[in-house]
């Protein structure tokens, strides 16, 4: 094969990555770096099964988020609303909203503060506010198929983590050993972080963007229809799906590896423990590991946060839209999506806002988390009727494989959720 060739050939992989790779990337967030840091620092290597276990579950709940815009042409919440009509979906799109906007707020506050302990100078508010109105011109006045660009090249910011990973000293044996190994510490801590790990990993802003971009993907390309309405072009979308989701799955997965083996082998060894926030781990790593760690570390923050915001105001939009059945879409000028819009610029502002208050972050980090939780296993429920229904999906129903990770997934976050409860009471 001649380097022309495979030059091609890698650009056609490439362009067959898109919802699936910019998904589980936005995964990564700040808020989830947090997760996964506070799990590294506090446990060391003992939780990395988890993301071995999250990553087949992951995929599947995810590939069947993708099938249901593809196929169908809507996002996940107008066939929700479909599916069960009444204020189920209107309660359901608003809880979503409410966590979608801490969360932002959240990112948005660590961002600020990696900037702040990069630059040396400036206050993280400020800073945050900053990144704010950055993402929302981006969301605003840049079309869709150039905007999805940057979303792709953002995700290479999650490089920083496996970078951080090369420069400390890593006893690989231990780390495949507890990777393979599944082991749940008897305390409450343990418990209550095996939780926050799932409930970070699998969430539902990830599941509406996904299904949303499928249908973007669309209305991008007129030469595509929904499978519905096109099913010769379902054994190859169906295909592109598969690869894109395991790719942005195992991408995700990796990084989230990446970030607990790092902390491990960094501030867990060295008796610090106790890590609330992704800026407090990338601090903590400065005397510890030394500082290009550090640099790489905040870094990441920096653009993970910038691809993570979009997607978390962009979901909440979609779910919004299609729930009101409003005009949506990133492709679509604000003029012609004004309800659409203006959603993204209220979750975005209500983030920004947060920064600003009294309210402290990290307790509304937990109630955000609370909030998915709770949401979580109904929507995943609801989506796996769905995908199974033949009146709704026709002949391009979720595999069999997908049905049992599906709902497998789906007990496994319904558990999660109330182990989640019992813990707060």
């Amino acid at each position: 094969m001649s380097v022309i060739e495979r030059r091609l050939r890698r650009a056609a992989l490439l362009q067959r990555l898109g919802p699936g790779v910019i998904t589980g990337a936005a995964d990564d967030d700040p808020s989830g770096i947090a997760t996964y840091s506070q799990a590294g620092a506090a446990f060391g290597f003992q939780l990395l099964w988890t993301m071995v276990l999250t990553f087949p579950l992951m995929a599947a709940v995810q590939g069947v988020c993708a099938r249901i815009g593809r196929v169908t042409g809507q996002g996940l919440a107008a066939n929700l609303k479909e599916a069960f009509p009444g204020p189920w979906a209107g309660l359901v799109v608003g809880l979503l909203f409410i966590a979608n906007a801490i969360n932002i707020g959240a990112d948005l506050a660590a961002m600020g503060e990696a900037a702040q302990l990069v630059l040396g100078w400036g206050d993280g508010a400020w800073h945050a506010l900053a990144f704010a109105v950055i993402s929302l011109l981006l969301q605003v006045f840049v079309p869709y198929h150039r905007y999805v660009r940057v979303l792709k090249w953002l995700t290479l910011a999650l490089f920083a983590y496996v970078g951080v990973v090369l420069v400390v000293k890593v006893d690989w044996p231990q780390v495949l050993g507890h990777m393979v190994t599944v082991q749940v510490p008897p305390t409450a801590e343990a418990l209550t972080m095996i939780v926050a790990v799932f409930g970070t990993t699998i969430s539902p802003y990830l599941f509406f963007w996904q299904s949303s971009q499928e249908v973007e993907e669309i209305l991008g390309h007129p030469e595509q229809a929904p499978l519905l309405q096109r099913p010769e072009q379902a054994q190859d979308q169906l295909s592109r799906i598969r690869l894109d989701t395991y790719v942005g799955m195992a991408f995700s997965n990796l990084i989230a590896l990446a970030i607990m083996i790092s902390t491990a082998v960094t501030l867990h060894a060295h008796g610090v423990t106790n890590i609330q926030t992704a800026a407090q781990a990338a601090q903590a790593l400065r005397p510890v590991a030394g500082p290009l760690a550090f640099a790489l570390f905040a870094l990441g923050i920096i653009g993970t946060g910038l691809l993570a915001v979009p997607v978390l105001a962009g979901s909440a939009a979609y779910a919004l839209a299609e729930a009101q059945g409003w005009r949506f879409g990133l492709e679509l000028k604000p003029a012609q999506a004004a309800g659409f819009y203006a959603m993204i610029g209220a979750s975005v502002l209500v983030g920004a806002i947060l920064d600003f208050s009294p309210i402290d972050p990290i307790q509304a980090l937990f109630w955000s988390a609370v909030i998915n939780g709770v949401i979580a296993a109904p929507i995943m429920a609801v989506m796996m009727l769905v995908a199974s229904s033949r009146k709704q999906m026709g002949p391009f129903t979720a595999t069999t494989g997908q049905k049992i990770l599906g709902w497998l997934a789906t007990a496994i976050m319904a558990a999660a959720a109330t182990a989640m409860i019992v813990f707060a009471a």
